[in-house]
């Protein structure tokens, strides 16, 4: 034990981990989030925004991508309050920081095979510090209002009641964002030691790898596959339809948040939401008509197909990607594993994928004016956007769906070579060479 003990200080001594690899790694990931907001932004026609309130927009849009908050605002007079509300991750910003950070926390850690907790958590914190700072820095930029003459919000000669002028900001809360923000960096660096196959682990949970780090890369895999698949459809929509401009701006800020969902859709999940007043869904468009009701609308395949029958479509691709990170789980783990064993841990691994999905891909937004405090003062002056999952019922098909999928993956894989199984005819050595 003392050697072990003294081992595990001397590795810690010669950690090639330092302030300056951790800087890297934030720098790196704050840098991709920020280019992809910005480029995201863009492309959304946010550059004419007022007042020079680009950057601090785009500020912002990396501090939600963070799980940071930012509230809404506004003053539209002495006798009209104004109610606005937002609650949305821009999961594009999301993935392309939450990469760069994973890779630039994971790479001073590669060909080593054990690594000590407190080796790991002080790594970790050297991380951490370095990203509350750039956190802190993003909240005190994220924060502006906007003055707008009031004859743009009516036309119609309200603006005696408005006042000559409304104004709307946002302001990122400094505590919540770094409270948040921390635990969304917590999870980035856990799962990317789940997912890493080269990453050290304490000696304690070197037990688990076998069963947990195939099933955590299968779900990885397919998440990614399936924003490769999205990029893909966006393209074609770029060429085919047009309205590039419209579609780069989906592509860079939430094309995650809409792949995932299908990928839900395609499982046999139901969402539910509304879409009231002039704001809207930007693509596609059958999922905008399908929430644009008095009442909260159900989003599920049928509902979808109702719209556009090539929606079916969901449930065959959905279906391959599924099978398809089974199979790559199964080949991953150790030969001894039966089938049985890959479908129980598919179906924890989808299941989570699944919560994880429901519990960031889905917005909420509403604003509105309110004659003192009472109803909308106008119809086109409100409007709300929101989708939601049925979480438990969306839990209980996934767990189904990994059931069924590992159970084939994992019969498809014994025809494959994997870690850990001998060749039939046995080792070949010296012994029996010739």
């Amino acid at each position: 034990m003392n050697v072990r003990a003294s081992n595990d200080r001397n590795s810690a001594k010669r950690a090639p981990h330092g302030w300056r690899d951790a800087l890297v790694a934030v720098l790196a990931g704050t840098l991709a989030m920020a280019v992809t907001a910005v480029l995201g932004l863009w492309a959304a026609g946010a550059t004419g925004l007022p007042g020079g309130a680009f950057p601090r927009v785009a500020a912002a849009v990396v501090v939600m991508a963070a799980g940071g908050s930012v509230g809404l605002a506004g003053d539209a007079g002495s006798l009209v309050g104004a109610r606005a509300g937002l609650s949305v991750l821009p999961l594009s910003v999301t993935l392309a920081g939450a990469l760069l950070i994973a890779h630039g926390f994971l790479r001073p850690l590669r060909h080593r095979a054990v690594a000590g907790g407190r080796e790991l958590a002080g790594w970790a914190g050297r991380v951490a510090v370095l990203w509350a700072v750039v956190l802190v820095v993003l909240s005190l930029l994220a924060r502006f209002t906007f003055t707008l003459p009031a004859e743009n919000l009516t036309g119609d000669g309200t603006e005696d009641v408005l006042g000559d002028s409304a104004r709307v900001g946002f302001r990122a809360d400094l505590p919540l964002t770094l409270l948040f923000g921390l635990l969304w960096l917590a999870g980035v660096l856990v799962l990317a030691l789940l997912v890493s196959r080269r990453a050290p682990l304490p000696p304690r949970l070197v037990r688990f790898q076998e069963t947990v780090r195939p099933a955590a890369s299968a779900m990885v895999a397919l998440l990614l596959g399936s924003v490769a698949l999205g990029v893909v459809a966006g393209l074609v929509v770029m060429v085919v339809r047009g309205h590039p401009a419209q579609t780069l701006a989906v592509i860079l800020l939430g094309l995650p948040n809409l792949v995932w969902l299908a990928l839900t859709l395609g499982l046999g999940a139901s969402w539910e939401g509304k879409v009231q007043g002039p704001f809207g869904l930007p693509t596609p468009q059958v999922l905008d008509s399908v929430l644009r009701t008095p009442d909260l609308s159900t989003v599920n395949l049928r509902t979808l197909a109702e719209q556009d029958g090539r929606v079916w479509w969901l449930l065959v691709v959905t279906a391959l990607l599924v099978l398809g990170a089974a199979f790559l789980m199964a080949v991953r783990s150790p030969a001894r594993m039966r089938p049985w064993q890959h479908a129980l841990h598919l179906a924890v691994a989808l299941t989570l994928t699944v919560l994880l999905i429901g519990l960031t891909a889905g917005l909420s937004a509403r604003y509105g004016l309110s004659l003192l405090g009472i109803g909308d003062l106008g119809g086109g002056l409100g409007g709300e956007v929101s989708l939601r999952p049925r979480l438990w019922t969306a839990l209980g098909i996934a767990f189904l769906w990994g059931l069924v999928a590992g159970f084939l993956g994992g019969l498809a894989a014994t025809r494959v070579h994997r870690h850990g199984e001998l060749p039939p005819d046995g080792p070949k050595g010296p012994a029996n060479a010739g």
